[in-house]
């Protein structure tokens, strides 16, 4: 049995970390091999999603739809931008925090990032990773703040302990928003300075086909004038199979040439002086509604290519530009779909009533970004904010709150049951019951506990403090490898036999894992919200490096120092 268990944890770890295949997906084809070969029975593979944490975590992120429409995030936006940069930071940092300690991390950078695009004193390179840290750090807050708390606490009540109170995590996590802003002001010079896209939206590649009829045929590069545009470059010809680059002066235009352009869209219309030019996707030049959107990490859409997804009839919307980090996709037809993309679209009169934009897309313009009014935000925050605090001085079961919150804004018709469906998070769902079923089989295996053992043995040797660092480092290269929820869903078993090994609480390891699987800065595939601005603000894989180690240290430092601390051995 315990061979059979680590091949298949080590297959999962490898293919979690290959990233071609769905976390959810690969957690529930090993809980559900763990069923049919008889190492867990029926109720121990279900109970998992049933777990009060799972069913709080769920109905928190539902609720979490009124508030991100609510107008007070924006309000805030606006006070946050002046010319001097570190005071800037210091502002973004505090209400970024704040919010991420109560709202969904990528709903909270979803809402900024449009401002800071959009602000005239610093280049959006300057502020959006910084923005990313901020969410990041301000989840640590609260059991609330991030999804990765409420894996963990599953696992805590999975194992009969006393569930974790709303605010253990503050503390510690108030120690790492400091940090965080501090390494942010004072290491601000190794953020790149890259040209505001609000400003010049430079190197995205612009598709046009030349059609029947058109007044390019049979006449020169030169003579059409294709390489006198002051906003825009000629970058090759697509020729049936055949690509022209360079583009000479003397290339002649033919019929059903696809012309690929470099340069800033807000020229665009530039092209409707040539006749017969089209975008390749059809779309009139001067009849452009633009809109930028971020690919959602939960889009149903990552893994399938432009083309097979139908784009255009899904969404009645057609891509313009398409750019992956630093880098604009030429051929966006045949682009398979990534989290974190960043794309500006063309979109008809359907788009802003298709209910299926709200789950694939970040918007980042504010076209479509309805809020309520001042009125009706005060009511639902003030009522989110009543069932926080009932829970915290145990008036009400935090399930129960949630559940009576979540009705009142459904009669309120703050949200509706369509948005709820969008919104329901099966891959947590998925995630979270399969893993608490696969961790009995690593504790009930031993498996658990000979990792625990070679943790102890390695580290233990400085004591009950050293096999905690151990836990640390182990859960902190997971979280760089694999999704933060993932590493925390491994790393549980091994915490928790780790401390039972050593026959200390298992509290202090418990928090370790729960901060280790949240500190991803050092690329922009760790977390969900580094993906989200790594398009967005043109940034390269060293850019978060460079400054990300910095922020990883000064992070863990405070975690490794102040959470023995605080929960005792």
């Amino acid at each position: 049995m315990k061979i059979i268990v680590i091949i298949s944890i080590l297959l999962l770890l490898g293919l979690l970390i290959y990233n071609k295949h769905k976390p959810h997906i690969l957690f529930a084809l090993v809980g559900i091999f763990y069923f049919l070969i008889g190492y867990i029975d029926y109720k121990e593979y279900f109970i998992g999603f049933t777990n009060s944490a799972l069913i709080t975590l769920v109905l928190l992120m539902v609720a979490s739809i009124a508030i991100e429409k609510t107008s007070f995030i924006d309000y805030c936006s606006k006070k946050i931008f002046s010319k001097s940069y570190k005071l800037s930071i210091l502002k973004l940092g505090l209400i970024s925090c704040f919010f991420s300690a109560f709202l969904n991390n990528t709903a909270v950078v979803a809402s900024l990032m449009g401002v800071i695009k959009q602000n005239k004193f610093h280049s959006a390179s300057k502020l959006l990773m910084p923005l990313s840290f901020f969410a990041l750090a301000g989840g640590t807050l609260t059991l609330i703040g991030t999804s990765t708390n409420m894996v963990v606490n599953s696992f805590v009540i999975e194992n009969k302990l006393e569930s974790l109170k709303m605010f253990d995590f503050f503390i510690v996590g108030l120690g790492i928003c400091i940090a965080i802003t501090v390494v942010l002001m004072f290491f601000s010079f190794l953020l790149p300075d890259y040209k505001n896209d609000f400003d010049e939206i430079k190197d995205y590649i612009i598709n046009t086909k030349v059609v029947s009829g058109s007044s390019l045929i049979n006449k020169s590069v030169k003579e059409n004038k294709l390489k006198q545009l002051q906003y825009l470059f000629l970058v090759e010809i697509k020729r049936k199979n055949r690509i022209i680059s360079p583009v000479s002066n003397d290339e002649i235009i033919l019929e059903d040439d696809e012309l690929i352009f470099s340069g800033d869209i807000q020229y665009i219309s530039i092209l409707s002086n040539f006749n017969g030019l089209k975008l390749c996707e059809n779309v009139e030049l001067n009849k452009l509604n633009l809109v930028e959107v971020v690919i959602s990490n939960q889009s149903s859409l990552i893994g399938k290519s432009v083309k097979e997804v139908s784009f255009r009839a899904k969404f009645d919307a057609a891509i313009i530009c398409y750019k992956r980090a630093n880098e604009s996709i030429k051929k966006i037809g045949e682009c398979v779909i990534c989290a974190g993309d960043s794309l500006i679209l063309s979109v008809g009169s359907d788009f802003a009533s298709r209910d299926n934009k709200g789950k694939n897309f970040h918007i980042i313009s504010k076209m479509y970004n309805p809020k309520f009014n001042t009125k009706q935000s005060f009511i639902i925050l003030s009522s989110f904010v009543s069932v926080i605090l009932l829970n915290v001085f145990n008036c009400i079961d935090i399930v129960k709150g949630l559940l009576l919150l979540l009705m009142f804004y459904i009669g309120a018709k703050y949200i509706n049951i369509d948005e709820i469906r969008r919104r329901i998070p099966l891959d947590i769902i998925i995630i979270i019951g399969s893993s608490l079923a696969i961790t009995r089989v690593l504790i009930s295996s031993g498996v658990a506990a000979d990792f625990a053992n070679l943790i102890v043995n390695t580290f233990g040797v400085f004591g009950n403090y050293g096999a905690l660092v151990g836990v640390y480092l182990m859960t902190l290269l997971l979280t760089e490898l694999i999704t933060n929820n993932a590493a925390a869903a491994l790393s549980f078993p091994i915490a928790y036999s780790s401390a039972l090994s050593l026959g200390l609480s298992p509290y202090p390891f418990i928090f370790i894992v729960a901060y280790a699987a949240s500190a991803s800065f050092m690329t922009p595939f760790g977390y969900q919200t580094n993906l989200m601005v790594s398009s967005a603000g043109n940034y390269k894989f060293m850019d978060f490096v460079k400054i990300g180690w910095i922020a990883s240290i000064a992070y863990s430092l405070v975690v490794l120092i102040v959470t023995p601390m605080v929960f005792k051995f």
